[in-house]
This record gives structure tokens, sequence and C-alpha cells, in this order.
């Protein structure tokens, strides 16, 4: 009757045959007499939803008895149907359909169901990876914010307050494109760091570029990136330093030095706000803020035509001067006794005393190197 429409049929002829059976073939339906020799179908039925592999399938008795009592007593034992004998052939081949259709069904919703709980523990495994990297982040921010920001400032001299001023007042600025200048060692990069933390910008990437040690040959990539095959050894695409410093700063330390071929490129950067990697061709928006510095002598650059200066005009829409040292003697002890501390710290050791004598020597040395000469000086072996 069945094997007409498809289906391929298992017998056995009693209850241990019939455990067996099943446990070895796992059938997608079963049809259960009752009354058999040896165990009757009621067992048969509570062994296979005693069973793991077998507890899932659906059984469907098949009994002449119609009384209440005996066919609730099969629906206990976890049957899903019943057809009583004598059958019609239309209603045994309509109800196994109807089952094997349900439980079709019922296996593709465990499957859904089990893969949406998979997704559901990835995505709150991914949620709380995610938390814990934001706390991270905001910790790593809140550190280097008190290492960088306005507290990383030494000194009480009118040039250090100028400074705080000039920080202060780009506070709310965080597309203006500032430009410092000073000496060797007076601080430029700690500057560049206290806009860029007291900025809106604060929370994204600040990526300092010394232009004085940029290989020629690798500058284009180095600033704008390059896709896989762009040149021999670029073996994958790889994000210049304008992509990395996204949404955040772009310091380029001696900018004075940067080749006349870069200084135009950088200037197109600076007017379209696009960078197109080695081997692209489409261009790519960046939303970058310039701080670039220099201890050279731009103005003379420019006249000798070592520098462009509609790219100057475009670098410095804001320009802060770090003094030397000499120029604010006032801030010395303050930053002599704050050196003493930082590496006496980080050494264990109890800060000592700096003695008048030693304090007469400092202010008598010219420090043509700075604040990075003195700093340098107390963290010698």
């Amino acid at each position: 009757m069945l094997e007409p429409h498809g289906y391929e049929i298992l017998t056995a002829s009693n209850g241990r045959d019939a455990l067996q059976l099943a446990a070895r073939a796992k059938p997608d339906l079963v049809l259960l007499d009752v009354m058999m020799p040896g165990h009757d179908g009621f067992y048969v039925c509570r062994e296979l939803k005693a069973e793991a592999a077998t507890r899932d399938i659906p059984v469907i008795f098949i009994t002449s008895r119609r009384e209440t009592e005996f066919v609730l007593n099969g629906f206990r034992m976890g049957a899903v149907d019943y057809i009583e004998k004598p059958f019609q052939a239309e209603e045994v081949v309509t109800r196994v359909a109807t089952h094997l259709k349900i439980s079709r069904l019922t296996r593709e919703l465990q499957q859904r169901n089990t893969e949406l709980e998979a997704e559901i523990t990835r995505r709150r495994a991914a949620e709380h990876a995610r938390e814990k990297s934001d706390q991270r982040l905001s910790n790593l921010t809140a550190r280097e914010a008190q290492r960088w920001g306005l507290t990383g400032f030494v000194g009480e001299s009118p040039h250090l307050r100028r400074i705080l001023d000039d920080i202060a007042r780009l506070e709310k600025f965080g597309k203006t494109s500032v430009f410092i200048t000073g000496e060797s060692g007076t601080g430029k990069e700690l500057v560049a760091r206290a806009v860029h933390h007291n900025s809106p910008r604060s929370s994204g990437p600040f990526i300092p570029v010394n232009c004085v040690a940029i290989p020629a040959a690798l500058a284009e990539s180095l600033f704008f990136g390059h896709t896989k095959g762009a040149f021999t050894g670029a073996t994958a695409d790889r994000k210049g330093w304008f992509e990395l410093a996204d949404s955040g700063t772009l310091f380029l330390d001696e900018i004075g030095d940067m080749s006349a071929a870069l200084q135009a490129k950088l200037l197109r950067v600076l007017e379209d706000g696009e960078v197109t990697p080695l081997g692209c061709t489409t261009p790519r928006q960046v939303n970058v803020r310039i701080i670039s510095a220099t201890n050279a002598d731009l103005t003379q650059k420019i006249t000798q035509g070592d520098f462009r200066q509609d790219l100057y005009f475009r670098l410095a829409r804001y320009t802060i001067h770090t003094p030397p040292l000499r120029d604010r003697p006032e801030d010395l002890p303050l930053l002599a006794a704050h050196f003493l501390t930082l590496f006496s710290s980080e050494m264990g050791l109890t800060p000592p005393t700096l003695t008048p004598e030693a304090m007469t020597a400092l202010t008598r040395h010219p420090f043509p190197g700075n604040v990075r000469e003195l700093k340098t000086l107390w963290n010698a072996p």
C-alpha cells in the first residue's frame, strides 16, 4: 500500500526485532501494532522513546480497540496518532504523509533553533568581547590623555601658559590644521598629542610619522597604501597612514624634509579629502586632521623653492611655537624635579633631592637639546 508512493518499508514480526531494527535503521516513521507476540506495542513505544537515537521518530499505533483509555494509553507512551482496524488505504497514506511532513518540519525547526541559539551565543560572546575591548580602549584612552593631555606639561613660565592657551583654544576645532615650530627637543610632539587628546578626535587614532625617516621609494605606499600586486613585494593589501589615521590625527614631524613630489600629493589629499592606494583606481574618502611640525626655517625653504607655499598655507591654519628651554629658565627646577620623580618611580627608588650646587650647574648649562636633553640627563645609566 505504501511502496507505490515511494516509501521504503522495513518490517519486524515482534517487538524485540522491532527495537533492534529501529535502533539500526532509524526510520522516519514507525507503524506499530499494539497486540504482538512477546512485547506489546505499548512496551515497544516506551522503549523507543527512552532512547536518544529513536525518541524523535513518530509512532502511529494500529489497533482494533477503540476504548478511550486504550487510545489514551498509546498517546501517553509517546505515539502521535493511531489507525483503527480495519483501515482504509487512503487514510493510512494520508496519515503517514501528514506525520512525515510534521516530523520533517519539526526537525528543520529544531535545526534552525539550534543554529539560532548558536548565533545568539556567538553574538553575545562578540558583544562581550566588544564591551571588554571598548573598556580596554577607554582605559587606554584615559591613560593616553593623562600622559599626553594638559597634565603632561610641566612649568609655570609665560611661554608654557601661552601654549596651554593655544591648546585650549583649539579644543572645539577638530578639523583645523595645526603647524608647530620650534627647536629640536622642545616638545613639539607633546604639543601635537595634547592638541589631539583635547579635541573631538581624542577617541580616534594618533599616527606619528617622522618625515626624515621615510624611504623615498616607499613614501607613496606608506602614506596612501597599496593593493596586492601593486608592485614587487606587495603580497597583500595595506592601508597607508592616512587611512590608519581616519577619524583621528596624522602627525607629520619634520615636514620641512618632505620631498617635492610627496608635497604635491599631500596637497591634493588636503584639498580633496581622498587617497588612492597604489594599484587602485578608486579613491577612498578619509577624515584626517593634519598636525605638522618642523625645526627648520620654512620661510627660507619656500624662498629657495624647496617647500610649496600653497602647502604651507594649508598646514599652517593655526601655528604654535615651542620655545627653547633657555627661554624658560623658571621652568627648569620644575622639569628637573618632575623627571627625577618620574624615573625614580619607574626604578622603585625614592626621588633624590636636587642640591643647590646641582641646580646652579643646570641653570648655567645652555641645553642645546632642550627638554629632551634634560630628560636624557636624568635617565642616563
